[in-house]
C-alpha cells in the first residue's frame, strides 16, 4: 500500500505524502557526476508534467559491498521496466518502439509545430509507461494528426500496424483502469490483466474455485497471472521464469542471485533466495514465505520493494503491478521517527474504532526513512512518497508489516519550487502562516501516521474475506481513505507532542486539517478535465473524507464553505469538532472493512467521493491557469556506474545523473528491454 504524490508537494498540503586495464558499465547514457555543490532538482516540464532528479544521500557512507547490493538491486528492477509497459496495455511495447524509432531516425524540420507535439507525446508516454495518463487513466490524446504521424513513420522506415496505430487516435481502449459505478469495469478497462473479453462475472467466478489451503492464510489468488480465455475456457498465465514475461523474470533472477551474494546478512539473504525461487516457480504460498521473511529482516543498510504488488492497476484488486524501489537506511531520521512504531500499540488502543475492530496486539510495524537508490515499473518515474508492505491482512496482523518514508524523494519535491498556488487557495494570512510554518512537517507526520499505524490497524471480523472479495472494486479507496483518517485524527492529539515529535501539536494539526480540506475540496481538482468524474483511487478517498465531514459538520458550520471576488474558498471553524467527525468516518470506515459490507462502502464512495461540483471545478481550473509549475512531478534515477577491473572485478561504483528525461528513456529502452512487443 503507498501514498502516491505526483502532484507538487507544495501545491498541497496532504499525506499519503541507478578504458585501459578497467572498464565501465555505463550503457552510454548521457550522464554528469554529481560533483556541483549546488543540485539541480529540475529536468524539464512538458504537458502537464515536470521531471526533476533526486540525489542518493548517504552513498558515500556505504562500504563497497553495500554499494555492489544497492547496484545489483537496481539493475533487477531495471530489468523488469517492460513488464510495466505491457502489463498497462497490451499495445504499449509496439507503440513505444514506433514512437522511439521515429524520434531517433527522422531528419525532418523538427521546428514545427507537429514536431513539437509529437516531442511532447512520446514523452508524455514516456512518463506514464504507456499511452493511458499515468493518474487520470485517460488515454493520452495526441495534439498532431494521423497523418503527420504516417508520415514521420513512412521517413523513418518504422512499421505500427493498423490496430496499434489507430488506438493513438480513437476513441477504443479509452481508460486504463475504469472503476465507474453500473458498469463492466474489467471488460471495460484497457489494462492488459486480462483478455479483451473477459469481464467481471468471469473473474468472480473463476476466482471462487480458488481454495487455499489454510484458509486462515490465504494467498493472494490472481497476483501474479494474467486473465485469459483459450476457446471460451478461462486460463491464468502466470509471471514467472518460463512463463509470461519469463524472458525479463530472468534478468531479474540472475541480478537478485547477485544481490543475495552480497547481502548483509542471512535474514536478508534468505528473503532474496525465496523471491528468486518465487520468481522461477511463480508459485503464491512461496510468495507469502517471502513476504513473511522479508517482514522480518529489519536489519541493515538496505532493502528493496520488487515484484508484482500493488493492486491499484486492476479493477477488481487481483492483480499486481510490476514495481522496483532500492532504499538506503536514513539512520538519523529513521531514529527520530522510531516512536511512532513504538508506541503503535497505544496508538490502537486510543482509536475511536469499536473494541472488535481493534487489534489486541499490534505486532512488527517497523518504520523507516529511506533515501531511494532507484526504482522502476510502476514506481518510476512517477514515484510513492511513503509505502507499507506487505499488503495481505494475515501477514499484516500475525507478523507486521514494514513502513517506509522516501526522505530524500520529499526532499527534492520540496525544494524543486512550485509553490506559487498556495497563496491562490488559502482562505485568509492565518492559514497561510500555518502552512508556511508547519506544512511540510505536517506532510511527513501524516505520511508517517497514514503508513506506521494507519494501514497496520484495525481488523477483520472472523470468517470476513479479503476486502479484494467483499468491497471489491472500492477496496483501494476504502483502504487509503481509512488510513488517511487514522493519521488525521492522531495529527490533533497531545501525544504527539508527547511524543517529542512536535512542539506545538495544535498548530500542526489545524495546518494538517487546512491543507486536507483544501486538497480534497479544491486544488486536486485542477488533475481533471472539466466534466470528468474522480477515478483515481487516492483522489477518491481524499474527496469522500473531505466531502462527507464537511456535510456532517454543516449543522455546527465546522467547516464554512465562503464566496469571496467570485472564488470559493473553505475555512475551518472548530478543529475539535472536525477532529471528532475524523473520528467518527475512521470508526466507520473501520466497519465497513471488518464486516466487509459493500452496500455502506459503495454507497459512501460513491457518494461523496466520485462526483464533483461542476461550477467549482470549473472556477478552479479558471483561477489554475496563471501558474506555470505542472501539476504533475516525477523523477529520472541516478545511474549507478560501476568501473572494473581487468578481472571484471567490480571496484567501485560512481553515481552519476542523467542530463536528460529523454537521454534516461532512450537508454532504458536500449539496454533494458527484454520481452518481444507481444507477450
Amino acid at each position: 500500500m503507498r501514498i502516491k504524490t505526483i502532484l507538487n508537494l507544495a501545491l498541497i498540503s496532504v499525506v499519503f505524502w541507478s578504458c585501459g586495464s578497467e572498464k565501465s558499465e555505463q550503457n552510454n547514457q548521457e550522464i554528469t557526476e554529481e560533483k556541483k555543490v549546488e543540485f539541480d532538482y529540475n529536468v524539464e516540464q512538458f504537458g502537464d508534467v515536470k521531471v526533476l532528479r533526486y540525489q542518493i544521500l548517504g552513498w558515500e557512507k556505504l562500504t563497497l559491498k553495500e554499494q555492489k547490493l544497492v547496484y545489483y538491486l537496481t539493475q533487477a528492477g531495471l530489468s523488469g521496466r517492460d513488464i510495466m509497459w505491457d502489463q498497462n496495455y497490451r499495445y504499449n511495447l509496439k507503440i513505444r518502439n514506433a514512437l522511439e524509432n521515429v524520434y531517433t531516425h527522422y531528419k525532418g524540420d523538427k521546428t514545427t509545430e507537429d514536431w513539437k507535439a509529437f516531442d511532447t507525446y512520446l514523452k508524455r508516454v514516456w512518463f506514464s509507461n504507456g499511452i493511458h495518463h499515468h493518474y487520470s487513466n485517460d488515454k493520452l490524446k495526441p495534439s498532431f494528426s494521423a497523418e503527420y504521424l504516417k508520415t514521420l513513420l513512412t521517413e523513418t522506415n518504422t512499421t505500427l500496424e493498423a490496430d496499434a496505430f489507430n488506438v493513438i487516435f480513437n476513441a477504443i481502449d479509452s481508460k486504463k483502469v475504469n472503476q465507474a459505478k453500473g458498469v463492466d469495469n474489467v471488460l471495460l478497462s484497457a489494462v492488459n490483466f486480462y483478455g479483451p473479453d473477459v469481464t467481471n462475472a468471469d473473474v468472480e467466478n473463476f476466482y471462487k474455485t480458488k481454495v487455499s489451503p489454510n484458509p486462515e492464510k490465504p494467498l493472494s489468488f490472481g497476483l501474479n497471472s494474467q486473465l485469459v480465455k483459450e476457446n471460451g475456457v478461462l486460463k491464468e498465465r502466470v509471471f514467472k521464469s518460463g512463463g509470461l514475461y519469463g524472458s525479463a523474470i530472468d534478468e531479474i533472477i540472475k541480478w537478485l542471485e547477485l544481490a543475495k551474494e552480497v547481502a548483509e546478512n542471512k535474514a536478508q539473504g534468505d528473503a532474496l533466495g525465496l523471491l528468486i525461487s518465487y520468481y522461477k516457480t511463480g508459485d503464491l504460498q512461496t510468495w507469502d514465505d517471502y513476504n513473511v521473511a522479508w517482514t522480518g529482516a529489519t536489519k541493515g543498510n538496505i532493502d528493496y520493494i520488487n515484484s508484482f504488488i500493488e493492486v491499484y492497476n486492476d479493477p477488481l484488486g487481483y492483480r499486481g503491478s510490476y514495481e522496483s524501489i532500492i532504499q538506503i537506511n536514513d539512520f538519523d531520521m529513521s531514529e527520530k521517527m522510531k516512536v511512532l512504531s513504538d508506541n503503535a500499540q497505544w496508538f490502537e488502543d486510543h482509536s475511536p474504532l469499536m473494541e472488535a475492530h481493534k487489534k489486541k496486539n499490534v505486532v512488527g510495524v517497523t518504520y523507516k526513512v529511506v533515501n531511494v537508490a532507484g526504482e522502476a515499473g510502476d514506481a518510476s518515474p512517477s514515484t510513492p512518497i511513503g509505502v507499507n508492505l506487505p499488503n495481505a491482512n494475515w501477514i499484516r496482523a500475525a507478523v507486521g508489516s514494514k513502513s517506509v518514508s522516501l526522505g530524500n524523494i520529499i526532499q527534492a519535491h520540496n525544494s524543486s519550487g512550485g509553490s506559487e498556488r498556495l497563496k491562490e487557495f488559502v482562505n485568509d494570512e492565518k492559514e497561510l502562516e500555518l502552512e508556511e510554518k508547519y506544512g511540510q512537517l505536517a506532510d511527513k507526520l501524516h505520511t508517517a501516521l497514514h503508513e506506521v499505524i494507519g494501514h497496520a490497524s484495525g481488523q477483520l471480523n472472523p470468517g470476513v474475506g479479503e476486502t479484494k472479495e467483499t468491497l471489491k472494486n472500492y477496496a483501494s479507496t476504502l483502504e487509503e481513505g481509512r488510513a488517511d483518517l487514522v493519521g488525521l485524527y492522531y495529527l490533533y492529539d497531545p501525544k504527539l507532542q508527547e511524543l517529542g515529535l512536535v512542539v506545538d501539536w495544535k498548530a500542526v494539526g489545524e495546518a494538517a486539517y487546512d491543507g486536507y480540506i483544501r486538497n480534497g475540496l479544491l486544488t486536486q481538482l485542477i488533475r481533471l478535465n472539466l466534466g470528468d468524474d474522480v477515478e483515481e483511487a487516492h483522489m477518491r478517498n481524499r474527496q469522500w473524507v473531505s466531502a462527507w465531514v464537511f456535510e456532517k459538520g454543516q449543522p455546527d458550520n465546522v467547516i464554512e464553505k465562503i464566496t469571496r471576488n467570485g472564488k470559493t474558498y473553505f475555512n475551518i471553524n472548530d478543529y475539535e469538532k472536525l477532529h471528532e467527525l475524523f473520528g467518527q468516518l475512521l470508526r466507520e470506515t473501520q466497519r465497513i472493512k471488518s464486516e466487509g459490507d459493500y452496500a455502506a462502502c459503495e454507497a459512501l464512495v460513491e457518494g461523496y467521493g466520485v462526483k464533483v461540483d461542476q461550477a467549482i471545478h470549473a472556477e478552479v481550473l479558471e483561477r489554475n491557469k496563471q501558474f506555470k509549475s505542472a501539476p504533475y512531478s516525477g523523477f529520472v534515477n541516478p545511474v549507478l556506474v560501476a568501473d572494473k577491473n581487468e578481472k571484471g572485478e567490480i571496484i567501485a561504483i560512481k553515481v552519476t545523473q542523467p542530463e536528460t528525461f529523454e537521454g534516461q528513456m532512450l537508454n532504458y529502452s536500449k539496454n533494458y528491454s527484454f520481452l518481444p512487443e507481444v507477450n
